[in-house]
């Protein structure tokens, strides 16, 4: 009934998504490998989630 109300998933997890790569971009240009490649596997795992919901969705 008020679906307008309700905030939606697929944005925040895109926002989680771009910060993660923005996060796993400073830690490879510093040379920490390690941090790029754990922040990587995040962002991965968040669009992963991504893509679950909208497969979900339609």
């Amino acid at each position: 009934m008020f679906s307008i109300f309700k905030r939606d998933p697929i944005k925040k997890l895109n926002k989680r998504h771009e910060q993660k790569l923005e996060q796993a971009m400073h830690a490879q240009r510093n040379g920490d490998i390690k941090g790029y490649a754990l922040l990587s596997v995040e962002a991965d795992e968040i669009e992963n989630e991504i893509k679950a919901i909208q497969a979900s969705i339609e």
